[in-house]
């Protein structure tokens, strides 16, 4: 008797490459906190709240530099 192909061994081996993604993870980690991580990690939180508002962002960049330009 066979068995079913839900059973029978798959010729992609899943773990390695888990493991594989998992240490470049752990490397990328490893060199991702430097000395700037703080502001790297202040400045993607500035980024995700402008993101969702770029256009009232850039109204407001363009009245505060017509400002400045106004009294210069």
């Amino acid at each position: 008797m066979s068995s079913p192909q839900t059973l029978a061994r798959s010729p992609i081996d899943f773990v390695s490459g888990d493991f594989d993604a998992l240490a470049s993870h752990m490397r990328h980690c490893a060199t991702a906190r430097g000395r700037w991580f703080a502001l790297r990690g202040h400045l993607q939180a500035a980024h995700s709240l402008a993101a969702g508002r770029i256009v009232t962002m850039a109204c407001v960049a363009m009245v505060l530099g017509a400002g400045i330009f106004a009294f210069a």
